[in-house]
């Protein structure tokens, strides 16, 4: 599955990803490979991802993101400062 994350000003991350965590407007929800193509907006959270070798979490203000064909485009309002991609462990 291929996530971008896109803010106004930059693209902060490009690539492939097993899965994505993201603070949905109505809740908390995963994508994996082959969801269901949606669009959903994004409240202030944490977006959190991993490809193959580690788990990242991204702190943001909001947005959107659109799932579709293994695809993964997640438009952004702000990144929260000085939180952009730091390693979390797993539980």
């Amino acid at each position: 599955m291929h996530l971008t994350i896109i803010t106004p000003n930059k693209k902060v991350f490009e690539g492939a990803v097993q899965k994505v965590t993201l603070p949905g407007s109505a809740g908390t929800f995963q994508v994996l490979k082959d969801h269901a193509a949606m669009v959903s907006t994004l409240k202030k959270g944490s977006i959190l991802y991993k490809d193959e070798i580690r788990d990242y979490v991204l702190t943001i203000e909001g947005g959107l993101v659109e799932v579709r064909n293994n695809n993964v485009t997640v438009l952004l309002e702000a990144v929260a400062i000085g939180r952009v991609l730091q390693p979390f462990r797993s539980s």
